[in-house]
C-alpha cells in the first residue's frame, strides 16, 4: 500500500516554542504551483520556487504579538475517501494607517501564498497550489488607551499537506527563488 507508515518517533526534547516571528506574502501569479520544486528525496519539502534566486517577491511582516497563530486541520472522510489539511492562520497586525489599510485591501481581493517562519527558525509554505483566502478579521480599535488599534486578520488554505521549506534563514528563501521586501 502507498500509505504504509515508514518510520517511528521517540519521544522528542523540550525545546520547540510556539508562536510566529514573520510572513511573508507572495502574489499568487508570482509563483504557479507549477513553479514550486519539491526534494526530490523528501517530498513534503519545498526546495525553489520558480528556480532562480531572487526572482519572485516576498513581502514581509515582523510579527511580534501573541495573537499570531497557525493550525493545520486534517479533514478526512472514510465514507468518500478523502483526506486533505486545512490551515488557518490568524495575523495580528498593529496600527491603522493608510498605507497598512490599503496593503489588506490588497490581501482580501488577492489570494496569496504565504511563507510562515516560527520561533524554531522553520519556514512553511501556505496555500502552494490554490492560494490563500482572506476569510475573515477585523479593523478595530479599543475604546480605552491601552487598547489594541489595527488588524486582526484570518488566512484559510486547503491542500493535501502543507510544506516545510529547505530554508533556514532569509538568506535561504532567496536560495529557494524569494526576493525578501522589508519596509
Amino acid at each position: 500500500m502507498a500509505c504504509d507508515i515508514t518510520a517511528a518517533r521517540n519521544e522528542v526534547c523540550k525545546d520547540a516554542i510556539g508562536g510566529l516571528d514573520a510572513i511573508y506574502f507572495i502574489n499568487f501569479d508570482d509563483a504557479p504551483y507549477s513553479s514550486v520544486v519539491f526534494d526530490a528525496t523528501n517530498t513534503d519539502v519545498v526546495e525553489t520556487i520558480n528556480g532562480t534566486p531572487g526572482t519572485v517577491s516576498a513581502y514581509k511582516y515582523e510579527l511580534k504579538a501573541d495573537e499570531n497563530t497557525f493550525e493545520e486541520t486534517i479533514v478526512s472522510d472514510r465514507n468518500t475517501g478523502s483526506t486533505f489539511f486545512e490551515g488557518v492562520l490568524n495575523v495580528s497586525l498593529k496600527k491603522m494607517d493608510l498605507a497598512a489599510h490599503k496593503e489588506v485591501k490588497l490581501l482580501a481581493f488577492n489570494r496569496p501564498h504565504i511563507v510562515l517562519r516560527d520561533r524554531n527558525d522553520n519556514f512553511y509554505y501556505m496555500g502552494a497550489r490554490w492560494g490563500c483566502e482572506l476569510t475573515g478579521g477585523s479593523i478595530a480599535t479599543g475604546g480605552a488607551m491601552g487598547d489594541k488599534n489595527g488588524y486582526m486578520l484570518t488566512f484559510t488554505s486547503k491542500r493535501l499537506f502543507y510544506s516545510f521549506m529547505e530554508a533556514t534563514d532569509e538568506a535561504g528563501l532567496n536560495t529557494a527563488g524569494l526576493n525578501v521586501v522589508t519596509a
